[in-house]
């Protein structure tokens, strides 16, 4: 009996008087976005050359995307490795094989894991066909080798980047690996966004070789979106505002949508 009286007196308690705080006309405060990190960018120079004579030779196209990207973050560098007269790698004319390749990834999974990971590659020359294979090697659908010892280095670049495709690579006069060793990288095509730019007088890497890349790069099942550019020089990067421009236009259509949030690394610190 006394148990009901109890419940009817909760059940009849009068409503709380207390009134709601004012707020005096104003909307509540929307959370704070999280922090932009500029876009990180890895640069791979071409052979018997150095990272930073590459990320010299492109300061002008720097400042191009830094313009054009306009509330986007400004464009940061990696460059690997640091020292002067490197090759990614030696091709043996008698196997085929690339000599150093193992070598030359893990020195550019050390300088991914260092920047806290990127976002794209840039490359020129043996440069330009090692960003295609670490832009490739990077991609979530791409399925390793079941033989470690050929898939050990492209573990290391995801690893590095934390497990994430890289949204775009530019090649500069690139070509495509001829180790029979790496063919699986140009299977079905590059998901992965290409601008490939090369000259028509270049007499280093022929046109047909830089070609060959780009239409590796061309998956039209996948979605991926390559594009090539053609300038009147030969074997170099052109720097002019009439080719950098075009470059910077087509890196703000890929990255159109794209938020830079904090990488893992940087939200520790």
């Amino acid at each position: 009996m006394s148990d009901n009286n109890n419940n009817n007196a909760a059940a009849a308690a009068p409503p709380s008087t207390a009134k709601p705080a004012k707020n005096n006309g104003k909307k509540a405060a929307k959370p704070a976005p999280p922090p932009k990190r500029d876009l990180k960018i890895l640069m791979l120079h071409g052979y018997t050359q150095s990272g930073a004579l590459f990320k010299g030779r492109t300061g002008a196209l720097n400042k191009v995307l830094n313009r054009a990207l306009g509330e986007m973050p400004a464009a940061t560098r990696t460059t690997a490795p640091p020292t002067d007269n490197w090759g990614w790698f030696q091709h043996d004319e008698g196997t085929g094989a690339y000599r150093g390749f193992d070598n030359g990834m893990q020195r550019i999974a050390e300088s991914i894991r260092e920047a806290g990971g990127v976002d794209g590659v840039m490359g020129f020359s043996q440069g330009a066909a090692f960003a295609a294979m670490v832009a490739s090697a990077m991609e979530e659908s791409r399925t390793l080798p079941a033989d470690e010892k050929l898939s050990n280095w492209a573990t290391q670049l995801r690893s590095a980047n934390n497990n994430k495709p890289l949204k775009f690579c530019i090649v500069y006069s690139g070509f495509v690996g001829r180790d029979p060793a790496l063919q699986w990288l140009y299977e079905g095509g590059f998901a992965t966004p290409s601008l490939h730019v090369y000259g028509g007088l270049d007499t280093v890497v022929s046109e047909d070789r830089t070609r060959g890349l780009w239409e590796k790069c061309t998956p039209t099942e996948k979605g991926g979106k390559a594009q090539v550019l053609v300038h009147p020089g030969g074997h170099f990067v052109p720097v002019k505002k009439e080719w950098t421009t075009p470059i910077a236009g087509w890196l703000m259509e890929v990255l159109k949508g794209e938020t830079l949030e904090p990488a893992a690394a940087e939200e520790k610190a």
